[in-house]
């Protein structure tokens, strides 16, 4: 059928955003931002009264990955080096002045425990500097680096969390398979054990009541569904059902802090959806909406009176426009579009579409066709995502649109393990990697086939880190179903990959044995299970990319599939970048990337 949309360049998709991550000061007088400045994303702040423009950071080898408001002066962001997952927090006065690396160690990453918003001069942080494995937290000073170890973990602890007063008082420790909330009183007080539950059970602690005496946690206690509780501390177990939805985990409660309410939840069915708990906020999401119509709305950061606001907006065709809002006047002004260039009218639908596994489960996902199309007969490229226990969502993805421009239709399920379905669909998928967690792939597939949406000569399957090993999986096991397969950053070997996890994951190596199986109890189970070993059944084209620094599925995951294929005769294109990790960062090699895919993706399977 004739195409009715232009072919929009390949660069237009994958170029940096023009602005994006807009937050508001505390004091509501300046707006940070991330744009780019010699193609990498740096950080920008205006001056709400002049609109004057400042850039805050310099960095040329690697964009920022993000930034938060420390003081109402000063800005704290994070990097790494070539995608190696070792991030340093650094921090900046608005003025440019006093720019200084908080946590100048080699190969230690930090991570954020509270950016203490009520202690303008500190920040709680977690390193491991002292053990790869575990990472304690430490006070620092963001003025001047100095740092005090506030508590040592002993070797279990996985997270910590602070109460409203920024005091260290919860800690979970895993043990692979058990998991424990540990509480104190106070500082001064011994953590101690207040609840034990295995993996599979999950209280995880959202915050401190604002009295500071009790938790809201997401629980699946007892029950299948995450559903959000008070939580007594003193008699340990959940009290006060504040929310729960019949078929999906609810986990993200929203509060205010200068009113100290709950003031609603969010969760993801089929798109997100907001419930309110408190009139006066849900009084603003109305006015938003009626301003802005056809788009989702969400407000991203409020100054500390809660007088102004930051807005996106954002919808399956809109990479997001952010506004300012001036609450009490109603009154909203544009920031600016992620990327003005995109044209919403030449982009496609994402439709939610729901189908059956061959054992009954139903497996929701995501169908984009390409715009001008009668949506029959496509060739079509099957994007099972990452994880493999996260979940594909609604909304702008550039590479489906990417996909779709070319005249792909574009097909995302989450299969069973996919998270916010409950726990029991969770379960479903332990030991399961290459078995009925593929099959529901391949389920998906032929019901494109049976509703005639898919040519079954031109199907592809493309996915990034569990993607791509679905990908050799679905080359390997369903030989006969696609046509070709692009690999990105994909576990080639279920051995190989559990020997080379990055040091920080050494928590959960017990629970991957348990959900994915163990190198030796589980032996014939994981060798049936992995691509490599089975490179005798590989017969479509297959292209591999990888980046050179990737601390999760390492370099040497794709180079033996690359190099067992090519030693049985297969030629396969493989991109390795030596300036990225676990996925490309970098624009450039996005585009380098993309561009290939293209290629190849024609050459195999054409274009609608």
């Amino acid at each position: 059928m004739q195409r009715k949309t232009p072919l929009i360049p390949m660069e237009d998709f994958f170029r940096n955003p023009e602005k994006s991550s807009f937050s508001i000061s505390p004091n509501g007088n300046h707006i940070a931002y991330m744009k780019p400045w010699k193609t990498r994303m740096n950080v920008f702040v205006m001056e709400m009264t002049t609109k004057k423009e400042t850039r805050l950071t310099s960095s040329q080898e690697r964009g920022i990955y993000g930034f938060t408001w420390l003081t109402n002066e000063r800005i704290g962001y994070v990097k790494d080096e070539g995608g190696n997952e070792n991030i340093h927090f650094f921090a900046v006065n608005i003025d440019m002045s006093n720019e200084i690396d908080l946590t100048p160690f080699e190969n230690v990453q930090t991570r954020i425990i509270d950016d203490l918003e009520d202690d303008p001069n500190h920040i709680i942080i977690g390193l491991n500097k002292r053990d790869p494995q575990i990472h304690d937290p430490y006070r620092i000073n963001v003025n001047d680096g100095k740092m005090e170890l506030i508590a040592e973990n002993p070797g279990n602890i996985s997270q910590w969390m602070t109460d409203h007063d920024g005091k260290l008082r919860i800690a979970t420790t895993s043990d692979g398979v058990n998991t424990s909330l540990l509480y104190r009183n106070k500082e001064s007080d011994e953590f101690k054990p207040i609840l034990t539950t295995d993996f599979k059970v999950s209280v995880v602690p959202l915050f401190f009541t604002f009295d500071n005496k009790n938790l809201y946690v997401a629980s699946n206690r007892g029950r299948d569904k995450i559903a959000i509780f008070e939580f007594d501390l003193i008699k340990s177990k959940e009290g006060r059902l504040i929310f729960e939805h019949d078929e999906v985990d609810v986990s993200n409660l929203l509060f205010s802090r200068k009113r100290k309410v709950l003031t609603g939840v969010s969760y993801t069915v089929a798109k997100n959806e907001m419930i309110f708990f408190d009139k006066w906020r849900e009084e603003i999401q109305q006015q938003l909406e009626k301003k802005l119509p056809g788009y989702e709305v969400v407000i991203t950061s409020f100054s500390k009176d809660e007088a102004e606001a930051v807005v996106v907006t954002y919808s399956d065709k809109s990479r997001g426009t952010y506004y300012h809002y001036e609450v009490n006047k109603n009154k909203l002004t544009e920031l600016g579009k992620v990327s003005p260039w995109l044209n919403e009218k030449n982009m496609s639908e994402m439709k939610p579409i729901k189908y059956k596994s061959r054992d009954g489960l139903t497996i929701n996902g995501y169908l984009t066709l390409p715009k001008g199309t009668n949506g029959k007969n496509l060739p079509v490229v099957v994007n099972p995502h990452g994880g493999p226990w996260a979940r594909d969502n609604w909304g702008y993805k550039s590479e489906i649109q990417f996909l779709a421009n070319r005249g792909f239709a574009v097909f995302q399920m989450n299969f069973r393990g996919s998270t916010g379905y409950g726990r029991e669909f969770w379960e479903k998928s332990f030991k399961e990697w290459g078995k009925s967690m593929q099959d529901d792939i391949t389920d998906g597939v032929n019901w494109l086939i049976d509703e005639e949406i898919a040519d079954p000569d031109r199907i592809a399957i493309y996915g990034a880190s569990y993607g791509g090993y679905a990908t050799l999986a679905g080359l390997a096991f369903t030989p006969d179903l696609y046509a070709c397969g692009v690999d990105y950053v994909g576990v080639s070997s279920l051995f190989t990959f559990m020997e080379s996890m990055p040091p920080y994951w050494e928590l959960y190596r017990s629970m991957m044995y348990e959900m994915v199986g163990h190198p030796e109890k589980d032996k014939k189970l994981l060798a049936s299970a992995s691509p490599l070993l089975h490179i005798d059944k590989i017969k479509a084209p297959l292209f591999i990319a990888q980046g050179a620094n990737d601390p999760r599925v390492v370099k040497a995951e794709s180079d033996q599939i690359v190099a067992a294929l090519k030693n049985a005769g297969i030629d396969v294109p493989y991109m390795v970048k030596d300036d990225e990790g676990h996925g490309f960062y970098n624009e450039e090699n996005q585009f380098d990337f993309y561009r290939e895919m293209e290629k190849f993706l024609t050459k195999h399977i054409g274009r609608s």
